[in-house]
């Protein structure tokens, strides 16, 4: 976003348009992060009736594939070549970073509170760190070393090793599944991209996701059961469609949609920052419709996570152009892919 006045216009009222459109793209972005923190409680409270988390994650990507195919088609403006140049990154885009990474976050919110198995998928930068690290044989600098150690730091203190209470191990292999999926997402869309606009990558992705569910479950590899019991959503007892509708429509089709909004109007380093607040969104929602809190040392481990990784944003934003990391992570909120 350039501060330079446009042309004609005195400086002064040039600085303040400016400053208003960041306003609203921040207002925007926290409103995104609000709805796809809602992602993970109204999945929960299907799951609790008898929904499988394959059930649940194809009914979503199912409505909310069919609600962005609209405006998907009509962004194309009849230009299909972009479709066909782009196929391959739609393909994996819906097959890792919406199909997979959801399925498996689903997974961990079925076997863990909705704010653990975030926090596990939010350690996704920490894992692209590693692999650069490893891969490249060059040590990230201090700034990033020292976020994934707080990040690793507070990845213990969530799984509280030592509590009364003993964490689910399978559960917690689910949402470091997610994590690697998200991480291979960023690899994936890393690469800018100005032919395909990105309503049509997140419409194509959709359905992408949802065509596979499908065949998995109609191939028997993906167990699906859905159920008609109502659900409990706070102190509400409400119908399964309820839930399913504010699955689909706000921490899906609103959450997508207002997610390109706010990445265009502040950048997606910005924006990827104000993501952030995803957590603290999915924490808030799960204790007000589920009764769900995190325990005191989780909470301060998952405090650890976010610092962690927001040092290793900030360590980005400070990164010469075109370092391996930057171009990994710039991406990660262009098109908001879990959960």
């Amino acid at each position: 976003m350039s501060g330079t006045p446009a042309p004609g216009r005195a400086g002064t009222g040039g600085h303040a348009a400016g400053s208003a459109f960041v306003a609203s793209g921040l207002g925007v972005a926290l409103f995104s992060s609000a709805v796809f923190g809602l992602s993970g409680s109204f999945a929960k409270a299907l799951l609790e009736t008898g929904w499988t988390p394959g059930a649940a994650v194809t009914a979503r990507l199912t409505g909310a594939a069919l609600i962005l195919a609209v405006p998907g088609i009509m962004a194309l403006r009849g230009r299909w070549h972009q479709l066909r140049d782009n196929w391959l990154t739609v393909l994996l885009f819906g097959l890792i970073g919406v199909a997979a990474c959801q399925l498996f976050y689903f997974n961990a919110v079925a076997r863990l509170s909705v704010g653990v198995a975030l926090l596990l998928e939010y350690l996704a930068p920490v894992i692209i760190v590693l692999w650069l690290w490893a891969a490249s044989r060059r040590r990230p600098r201090v700034l990033t070393i020292a976020g994934t150690l707080l990040s690793l730091g507070g990845l213990v203190l969530v799984l509280d090793l030592t509590g009364a209470v003993k964490i689910d191990v399978v559960g917690v292999l689910w949402g470091l599944a997610a994590a690697v999926c998200l991480a291979i997402y960023f690899f994936i869309t890393a690469k800018e991209n100005d032919t395909l606009p990105p309503i049509v990558l997140a419409s194509g992705g959709l359905l992408v996701g949802a065509a596979t569910m499908w065949i998995a479950a109609a191939t028997g590899l993906l167990p699906m059961a859905f159920s008609a019991a109502d659900t409990r959503l706070g102190p509400w007892v409400t119908p399964w469609w309820v839930a399913l509708g504010g699955l689909v429509v706000l921490a899906t089709v609103l959450a997508y949609v207002s997610g390109i909004v706010a990445a265009r109007a502040l950048g997606s380093k910005v924006a990827s920052f104000i993501s952030l607040t995803e957590v603290l969104f999915a924490v808030i929602w799960a204790w007000l419709l589920l009764g769900e809190l995190p325990g005191p040392i989780q909470l301060v481990g998952g405090l650890l996570i976010v610092g962690g990784v927001l040092l290793v944003r900030l360590d980005e934003l400070r990164a010469p152009s075109g370092a391996a990391l930057p171009a990994a992570l710039d991406h990660a909120n262009d098109v908001e892919p879990v959960p």
